[in-house]
Protein backbone atom coordinates (compact mmCIF):
# COMPACT_ATOMS: atom_id res chain seq x y z
CA UNK A 1 0.00 0.00 0.00
CA UNK A 2 1.22 3.41 -0.76
CA UNK A 3 2.20 5.22 2.44
CA UNK A 4 0.37 8.58 1.55
CA UNK A 5 -2.99 6.45 2.07
CA UNK A 6 -1.55 5.90 5.67
CA UNK A 7 -4.26 7.58 8.10
CA UNK A 8 -2.58 10.43 9.69
CA UNK A 9 -0.16 9.71 12.16
CA UNK A 10 -0.57 10.64 15.96
CA UNK A 11 2.48 12.90 16.99
CA UNK A 12 5.78 12.11 14.49
CA UNK A 13 5.51 8.28 15.01
CA UNK A 14 3.96 7.48 11.35
CA UNK A 15 1.58 4.37 11.52
CA UNK A 16 0.94 1.54 9.09
CA UNK A 17 -0.31 1.90 5.84
CA UNK A 18 -2.18 -2.12 5.52
CA UNK A 19 -5.46 -2.47 6.82
CA UNK A 20 -5.87 -3.73 10.14
CA UNK A 21 -5.75 -7.66 10.44
CA UNK A 22 -6.87 -10.85 12.34
CA UNK A 23 -5.15 -10.68 15.88
CA UNK A 24 -1.70 -10.70 16.10
CA UNK A 25 -0.10 -14.54 16.36
CA UNK A 26 3.61 -14.04 17.03
CA UNK A 27 5.53 -16.83 15.23
CA UNK A 28 7.08 -19.19 17.14
CA UNK A 29 10.87 -19.32 17.06
CA UNK A 30 13.49 -21.48 18.65
CA UNK A 31 14.49 -19.72 22.24
CA UNK A 32 17.70 -18.72 23.19
CA UNK A 33 17.95 -19.63 27.26
CA UNK A 34 17.11 -17.02 29.59
CA UNK A 35 19.19 -14.52 31.07
CA UNK A 36 19.06 -11.85 33.39
CA UNK A 37 21.51 -10.22 31.69
CA UNK A 38 21.93 -6.64 31.11
CA UNK A 39 18.12 -6.05 33.08
CA UNK A 40 17.41 -5.20 35.91
CA UNK A 41 15.12 -6.19 39.13
CA UNK A 42 12.17 -3.34 39.85
CA UNK A 43 10.79 -3.50 43.23
CA UNK A 44 7.27 -3.93 43.13
CA UNK A 45 4.88 -1.39 44.79
CA UNK A 46 2.68 1.35 44.11
CA UNK A 47 2.87 4.59 42.18
CA UNK A 48 1.21 7.45 40.40
CA UNK A 49 0.33 6.31 36.93
CA UNK A 50 -0.59 8.94 34.05
CA UNK A 51 -0.21 12.74 34.46
CA UNK A 52 -2.84 15.98 34.62
CA UNK A 53 0.17 17.73 33.20
CA UNK A 54 -0.83 21.20 31.61
CA UNK A 55 1.89 20.41 29.16
CA UNK A 56 0.26 16.75 28.14
CA UNK A 57 -2.22 15.73 25.77
CA UNK A 58 -5.60 14.75 27.61
CA UNK A 59 -6.59 12.86 24.31
CA UNK A 60 -3.85 10.89 24.24
CA UNK A 61 -5.50 9.57 27.60
CA UNK A 62 -2.42 10.62 29.66
CA UNK A 63 -4.75 10.79 32.28
CA UNK A 64 -6.62 10.33 35.07
CA UNK A 65 -3.59 10.08 37.71
CA UNK A 66 -4.21 6.95 39.51
CA UNK A 67 -2.84 4.59 41.72
CA UNK A 68 -1.50 1.13 40.38
CA UNK A 69 0.52 -1.71 42.66
CA UNK A 70 2.72 -3.83 40.99
CA UNK A 71 4.50 -6.80 41.46
CA UNK A 72 8.11 -7.18 41.07
CA UNK A 73 9.38 -7.97 37.53
CA UNK A 74 12.96 -7.90 35.53
CA UNK A 75 13.37 -4.97 33.02
CA UNK A 76 16.10 -4.55 30.23
CA UNK A 77 18.41 -1.48 31.02
CA UNK A 78 18.28 -0.19 27.67
CA UNK A 79 16.63 -0.71 24.50
CA UNK A 80 17.60 -3.91 22.58
CA UNK A 81 20.60 -2.80 20.03
CA UNK A 82 21.42 -4.09 16.39
CA UNK A 83 24.28 -6.25 18.01
CA UNK A 84 21.52 -8.03 19.84
CA UNK A 85 18.79 -7.68 17.50
CA UNK A 86 21.90 -9.09 14.85
CA UNK A 87 22.13 -12.02 17.45
CA UNK A 88 18.20 -13.13 17.46
CA UNK A 89 18.37 -12.67 13.45
CA UNK A 90 21.13 -15.27 13.13
CA UNK A 91 20.04 -17.66 15.82
CA UNK A 92 16.44 -17.83 13.64
CA UNK A 93 16.34 -16.75 10.49
CA UNK A 94 13.75 -14.15 11.60
CA UNK A 95 12.84 -11.56 8.92
CA UNK A 96 11.06 -8.86 9.83
CA UNK A 97 7.54 -6.98 8.86
CA UNK A 98 9.20 -4.04 6.96
CA UNK A 99 11.49 -6.71 5.03
CA UNK A 100 8.79 -8.40 4.29
CA UNK A 101 6.66 -6.05 3.00
CA UNK A 102 9.40 -4.05 1.48
CA UNK A 103 9.52 -0.91 2.86
CA UNK A 104 9.44 1.47 5.87
CA UNK A 105 9.13 5.65 7.30
CA UNK A 106 12.57 7.14 7.20
CA UNK A 107 12.58 10.88 7.98
CA UNK A 108 13.48 12.66 5.03
CA UNK A 109 16.63 14.60 6.43
CA UNK A 110 18.40 11.41 6.68
CA UNK A 111 17.63 10.66 3.18
CA UNK A 112 20.39 11.38 0.05
CA UNK A 113 18.70 13.93 -2.52
CA UNK A 114 17.83 10.61 -4.70
CA UNK A 115 15.72 8.48 -2.38
CA UNK A 116 14.26 12.25 -0.99
CA UNK A 117 13.17 12.87 -4.32
CA UNK A 118 9.58 11.44 -5.57
CA UNK A 119 9.26 8.99 -2.01
CA UNK A 120 5.76 8.80 -1.41
CA UNK A 121 4.86 10.80 2.19
CA UNK A 122 1.83 11.02 4.37
CA UNK A 123 0.13 14.42 3.62
CA UNK A 124 -0.12 15.23 7.79
CA UNK A 125 3.36 14.40 8.11
CA UNK A 126 5.46 15.14 5.25
CA UNK A 127 8.64 14.96 6.80
CA UNK A 128 8.64 11.07 6.73
CA UNK A 129 9.26 8.82 3.41
CA UNK A 130 8.49 5.84 2.55
CA UNK A 131 11.52 3.92 1.33
CA UNK A 132 11.40 0.58 -0.70
CA UNK A 133 14.28 -1.17 1.34
CA UNK A 134 14.74 0.34 4.46
CA UNK A 135 14.50 -1.88 7.25
CA UNK A 136 16.57 -2.30 10.61
CA UNK A 137 19.92 -3.33 9.02
CA UNK A 138 19.22 -0.47 6.18
CA UNK A 139 18.31 2.11 8.65
CA UNK A 140 18.26 4.86 5.60
CA UNK A 141 17.14 2.20 2.66
CA UNK A 142 19.20 1.06 0.20
CA UNK A 143 23.49 1.69 0.43
CA UNK A 144 22.88 2.68 4.27
CA UNK A 145 24.69 0.28 7.20
CA UNK A 146 25.01 -0.60 10.89
CA UNK A 147 28.84 0.87 10.59
CA UNK A 148 29.27 2.44 13.89
CA UNK A 149 25.70 1.67 15.32
CA UNK A 150 26.04 -1.81 16.65
CA UNK A 151 25.23 -0.18 20.14
CA UNK A 152 22.74 2.29 18.91
CA UNK A 153 18.67 0.89 18.71
CA UNK A 154 17.36 -1.70 16.17
CA UNK A 155 15.00 0.52 14.69
CA UNK A 156 12.32 -0.34 11.99
CA UNK A 157 10.77 -3.35 13.75
CA UNK A 158 7.24 -3.62 13.99
CA UNK A 159 5.58 -4.63 17.40
CA UNK A 160 5.38 -8.56 15.98
CA UNK A 161 9.01 -8.03 15.60
CA UNK A 162 10.16 -7.17 19.24
CA UNK A 163 7.50 -9.71 20.33
CA UNK A 164 9.26 -12.80 18.50
CA UNK A 165 13.02 -11.03 19.72
CA UNK A 166 11.40 -11.15 23.47
CA UNK A 167 10.42 -14.66 22.99
CA UNK A 168 13.54 -16.12 21.41
CA UNK A 169 15.32 -14.10 24.88
CA UNK A 170 12.94 -15.80 27.41
CA UNK A 171 11.35 -12.77 28.14
CA UNK A 172 8.15 -10.60 27.33
CA UNK A 173 7.70 -7.10 26.22
CA UNK A 174 7.04 -4.67 29.44
CA UNK A 175 3.31 -4.27 29.81
CA UNK A 176 2.63 -0.40 29.55
CA UNK A 177 2.51 -0.16 33.75
CA UNK A 178 5.81 -1.87 34.07
CA UNK A 179 6.93 0.67 31.71
CA UNK A 180 6.07 3.98 32.99
CA UNK A 181 6.67 2.59 36.71
CA UNK A 182 10.59 1.59 35.45
CA UNK A 183 10.57 4.36 33.72
CA UNK A 184 9.88 6.85 36.21
CA UNK A 185 13.00 5.74 38.52
CA UNK A 186 11.42 6.01 41.85
CA UNK A 187 10.43 9.49 40.94
CA UNK A 188 6.98 10.39 41.95
CA UNK A 189 5.13 12.30 39.26
CA UNK A 190 7.48 13.96 37.61
CA UNK A 191 7.88 15.20 34.65
CA UNK A 192 11.22 13.58 33.54
CA UNK A 193 13.10 10.46 34.71
CA UNK A 194 15.27 13.25 36.28
CA UNK A 195 12.94 15.89 37.25
CA UNK A 196 10.52 18.38 35.99
CA UNK A 197 13.63 20.29 34.32
CA UNK A 198 14.54 19.45 30.86
CA UNK A 199 17.94 20.70 30.92
CA UNK A 200 18.88 20.90 34.41
CA UNK A 201 21.56 22.85 35.06
CA UNK A 202 22.30 23.67 31.56
CA UNK A 203 22.96 19.43 31.36
CA UNK A 204 21.61 17.76 28.49
CA UNK A 205 19.67 14.15 29.95
CA UNK A 206 18.10 12.91 26.22
CA UNK A 207 18.22 12.62 22.73
CA UNK A 208 15.21 14.26 21.25
CA UNK A 209 15.36 17.46 18.45
CA UNK A 210 17.58 20.56 19.31
CA UNK A 211 16.52 23.60 17.25
CA UNK A 212 13.43 24.02 14.86
CA UNK A 213 11.55 20.98 14.00
CA UNK A 214 11.33 19.53 11.05
CA UNK A 215 13.77 21.71 9.40
CA UNK A 216 16.84 22.30 11.61
CA UNK A 217 17.97 20.27 14.47
CA UNK A 218 21.27 21.69 16.06
CA UNK A 219 22.01 18.50 17.35
CA UNK A 220 23.42 19.85 20.51
CA UNK A 221 22.65 16.98 22.84
CA UNK A 222 25.25 15.51 20.68
CA UNK A 223 23.16 13.27 18.33
CA UNK A 224 21.65 13.91 15.29
CA UNK A 225 19.96 10.43 15.16
CA UNK A 226 20.11 7.54 17.66
CA UNK A 227 22.33 7.64 20.25
CA UNK A 228 23.95 4.49 21.66
CA UNK A 229 22.07 2.87 23.95
CA UNK A 230 23.64 3.56 27.01
CA UNK A 231 24.05 7.08 26.13
CA UNK A 232 23.39 9.78 29.39
CA UNK A 233 22.84 8.96 32.79
CA UNK A 234 20.33 6.20 33.59
CA UNK A 235 17.76 6.32 36.29
CA UNK A 236 17.05 5.73 39.51
CA UNK A 237 16.77 2.03 38.71
CA UNK A 238 19.26 2.25 36.24
CA UNK A 239 17.53 2.78 33.28
CA UNK A 240 19.11 4.09 30.32
CA UNK A 241 17.29 6.32 27.91
CA UNK A 242 13.48 6.21 28.87
CA UNK A 243 12.97 9.50 27.62
CA UNK A 244 14.12 10.49 23.60
CA UNK A 245 16.14 8.26 21.44
CA UNK A 246 13.54 5.56 20.10
CA UNK A 247 9.32 4.90 20.75
CA UNK A 248 9.78 1.68 22.81
CA UNK A 249 6.90 -1.21 22.68
CA UNK A 250 4.59 -1.90 25.46
CA UNK A 251 2.63 -5.03 25.71
CA UNK A 252 -0.68 -3.07 25.71
CA UNK A 253 -3.17 -2.52 22.87
CA UNK A 254 -3.99 0.92 22.84
CA UNK A 255 -6.77 3.00 24.95
CA UNK A 256 -7.17 6.45 25.65
CA UNK A 257 -10.16 5.40 28.90
CA UNK A 258 -8.65 4.19 32.15
CA UNK A 259 -10.67 3.92 35.52
CA UNK A 260 -9.76 6.46 37.63
CA UNK A 261 -10.00 3.64 40.99
CA UNK A 262 -6.63 1.70 42.08
CA UNK A 263 -5.47 -1.31 40.04
CA UNK A 264 -3.00 -4.23 40.43
CA UNK A 265 -0.94 -5.26 37.36
CA UNK A 266 -2.64 -4.20 34.81
CA UNK A 267 -2.41 -5.41 31.32
CA UNK A 268 -4.69 -3.00 29.04
CA UNK A 269 -7.53 -3.86 26.89
CA UNK A 270 -8.10 -7.50 25.92
CA UNK A 271 -8.03 -6.35 22.06
CA UNK A 272 -7.58 -3.70 20.20
CA UNK A 273 -6.41 -1.71 16.98
CA UNK A 274 -3.12 -0.75 17.96
CA UNK A 275 -0.22 -1.39 20.63
CA UNK A 276 1.17 1.78 22.95
CA UNK A 277 4.43 3.11 22.37
CA UNK A 278 6.14 5.20 24.93
CA UNK A 279 8.76 7.21 25.82
CA UNK A 280 9.25 9.81 22.61
CA UNK A 281 12.38 9.59 20.16
CA UNK A 282 15.25 11.91 18.81
CA UNK A 283 12.54 13.44 16.76
CA UNK A 284 10.20 14.82 19.02
CA UNK A 285 10.29 18.62 19.91
CA UNK A 286 8.36 20.81 22.61
CA UNK A 287 6.55 22.35 19.15
CA UNK A 288 5.43 19.29 18.16
CA UNK A 289 5.44 16.33 19.93
CA UNK A 290 5.88 17.09 23.13
CA UNK A 291 5.77 13.12 24.07
CA UNK A 292 9.74 12.47 25.58
CA UNK A 293 7.55 13.03 28.93
CA UNK A 294 7.68 9.90 31.25
CA UNK A 295 3.94 9.67 31.54
CA UNK A 296 3.34 10.65 27.77
CA UNK A 297 2.21 8.08 25.23
CA UNK A 298 0.84 7.42 21.67
CA UNK A 299 -0.39 4.12 19.80
CA UNK A 300 1.05 2.25 15.64
CA UNK A 301 -0.52 -0.90 14.48
CA UNK A 302 1.32 -4.25 15.62
CA UNK A 303 2.88 -3.91 12.46
CA UNK A 304 3.93 -0.56 11.41
CA UNK A 305 7.48 0.51 11.59
CA UNK A 306 10.13 3.17 11.65
CA UNK A 307 13.30 4.83 11.59
CA UNK A 308 12.44 6.10 15.29
CA UNK A 309 10.73 3.01 17.15
CA UNK A 310 12.55 -0.13 18.88
CA UNK A 311 11.81 -1.82 22.22
CA UNK A 312 13.12 -3.21 25.22
CA UNK A 313 12.45 -6.40 27.35
CA UNK A 314 10.56 -7.29 30.65
CA UNK A 315 10.73 -10.53 32.79
CA UNK A 316 9.05 -11.97 35.43
CA UNK A 317 10.46 -12.35 38.65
Amino acid sequence: MDPRDSPPPACCAPRSGRAPGPPVIVPTVARRVGSLDGMVRVPGGEFLMGTDDTEGFPEDGEGPVRPVRLSPFHIDVHAVSNDRFAEFVDATGHVTEAQRIGWSYVFAGFLPAALRRGAPRPERTPWWCGVTGARWDRPEGPGSTLDGRGDHPVVHTSWNDAASYAAWAGKRLPTEAEWEYAARGGLEQRRYPWGDELDPGGEYRCNIWRGAFPTKNTAADGYRGTAPVDAFEPNGYGLYNTSGNVWEWCADWWSADHAAGPATDPKGPAQGRDKVIRGGSHLCHKSYCNRYRVAARTASAPDGAGGHTGFRCARDV
